[in-house]
């Protein structure tokens, strides 16, 4: 597994949980090196079930839930499921208005994603 600068992984049986090193997820070198870890988990490693963990992420930039989208493509492409969770009300309002709650499976703690895959 490589080294990853923007989150920290963690393995609950078959599950890959991901937390974010970040609180405000702004600055365009560091969504990107987010992204290219991210993806990483998937393509190179071989990662189907990812849980996202937004416990720390206090702001998200729109650049952001870019990658977010992306990824959420490339789980499904690997036949694999993506899960969030814990995310602060404001970050979910964002997700609302944007629609994402459409598109992503969004759960209120880690517990409750972990037992939905």
């Amino acid at each position: 597994m490589s080294d990853h600068q923007r989150i920290e992984l963690s393995e609950v049986g078959d599950v890959t949980v991901i937390r974010f090193q970040d609180r405000k997820i702004l600055d365009a070198a560091n969504i990107q090196e987010l992204g290219e870890e991210l993806f990483g988990l998937v393509e190179n490693d071989g990662k189907k079930a990812l849980l996202l963990n937004f416990a720390n992420v206090e702001f998200l930039s729109s650049a952001a839930l870019n990658k977010l989208i992306i990824l959420d493509k490339k789980v499904k492409a690997a036949t694999g499921k993506i899960k969030f969770c814990s995310l602060r009300p404001e970050i979910h309002e964002v997700f609302v208005i944007t629609r994402l709650t459409q598109l992503f499976d969004i759960k209120g703690s880690e517990d409750e994603a972990l037992s939905a895959f």
